[in-house]
């Protein structure tokens, strides 16, 4: 793998990538430490952090066998649109500060792989721009504190073109994140969210013992938000709406009264409660407790097509990655993010076909065994 002067990938860097892991470290090599840090840490101890991937670890797959998967596809459907497999970008924040072409490359990518992209409410590149590239767009929404500036946002989102809004709802104000905190990180001028105002803000000022994002988003973000403005959101827009960050069964239930069409099972990817439960652990309980009343979706950890393949087996109808498009697109700008959409496309069929399943529903009849203590723990 080799990289220029000014950090950009060389010729064919990104076919080099074999695996998620090796798209991490060659992004690694390339990020600022501060950077770096921003992308990969989590709140408090990291113990939910870590507690992700390794419940993952836990989970093996009883393979069936003497079934015809001679043409077996990964071909699903998101929010009742057929996608070439069920896996999508997670809504990440200030993707300018890997690369200079942030979402508008990630969508991009995203588009090639035919998948749907997330626009963030703290993306550096504005709704109107990423829905310009094509492809399937949603749009990510954060509650604010000015009042009717959510409902404005999912408004522009669906004019612009949006197919779907997903409401995050496990964010009254960022989780204290210890390595943001040490670095006093502060966002580049550069780097600007671009919905929220374009301006620059209290993300761009050091403030001492403290992260600036920190500070900023607890200006920006409400910690009021409840039912009642899930509610209201689900009047004012006639896009499907996910709610993403939901652990609880009794939650995801008083979503699907709500009229909530999906639902992400996630825990922010460690970044927000540190001990909250590892989404695929919280997964079977909130797949039953939905019953299929809306889609169920899953994220934090995913690392591989395996996991695809757990995720389903388990109950969920998708995946959403975070972290991983984030390092592709560090390591390799668009063909990095294409690299790891590749990957985990054909390691899900890999997957598939090895598990007996001729079709990603069929992974969904699969059973699982939880295996107490994941390899190379102590």
């Amino acid at each position: 793998m080799s990289f220029g002067e000014d950090g950009a990938p060389g010729e064919g860097a990104a076919d080099a990538l074999l695996t998620l892991e090796d798209v991490e470290r060659a992004a690694v090599a390339v990020l600022p430490a501060g950077v770096r840090d921003f992308v990969a840490g989590g709140s408090g101890r990291e113990r939910t952090l870590a507690a992700n991937r390794a419940a993952f670890d836990r989970v093996f797959v009883r393979p069936r066998v003497l079934r015809d998967v001679s043409r077996c596809t990964t071909g699903s459907e998101l929010l009742g649109r057929p996608v070439p497999m069920p896996v999508a970008p997670a809504p990440v924040a200030y993707q300018g500060l890997v690369h200079p072409d942030g979402e508008l490359a990630a969508a991009r990518a995203a588009k090639a792989a035919g998948v749907p992209f997330t626009v963030s409410t703290l993306s550096t590149v504005p709704v109107e721009e990423v829905i310009a590239v094509g492809g399937s767009v949603w749009f990510q929404l954060y509650w604010l504190r000015e009042p009717g500036r959510a409902l404005e946002l999912a408004r522009r989102a669906e004019d612009a073109g949006c197919e779907a809004l997903m409401l995050t709802v496990d964010v009254p104000w960022m989780g204290r994140r210890l390595r943001d905190v040490r670095n006093e990180f502060t966002l580049p001028e550069r780097v600007r969210a671009a919905h929220l105002g374009g301006g620059a803000s209290a993300a761009h000022h050091r403030a001492a013992g403290a992260s600036a994002v920190a500070v900023h988003t607890g200006q920006a973000f409400s910690p009021a938000l409840t039912w009642s403005h899930v509610a209201e959101l689900r009047a004012h827009t006639r896009l499907p709406l996910v709610l993403k960050g939901v652990l609880a069964p009794e939650d995801a239930v008083r979503a699907v009264e709500s009229g909530v069409d999906a639902v992400v099972v996630s825990n922010h990817g460690g970044r927000q409660l540190d001990s909250a439960l590892p989404g695929i652990d919280a997964l079977p309980e909130v797949a039953e407790a939905v019953g299929g009343r809306c889609e169920v979706l899953v994220d934090g950890g995913v690392r591989c097509g395996t996991d695809v393949l757990k995720a389903l087996a388990l109950g969920a109808d998708g995946v959403l990655v975070g972290r991983p498009p984030v390092w592709g697109l560090a390591a390799a700008g668009e063909d990095g993010v294409r690299r790891v959409l590749d990957v985990l496309a054909a390691e899900l069929a890999d997957a598939l076909g090895l598990a007996g399943c001729a079709t990603a529903a069929d992974a969904r009849r699969l059973r699982t065994v939880r295996i107490g203590v994941a390899a190379g723990e102590p």
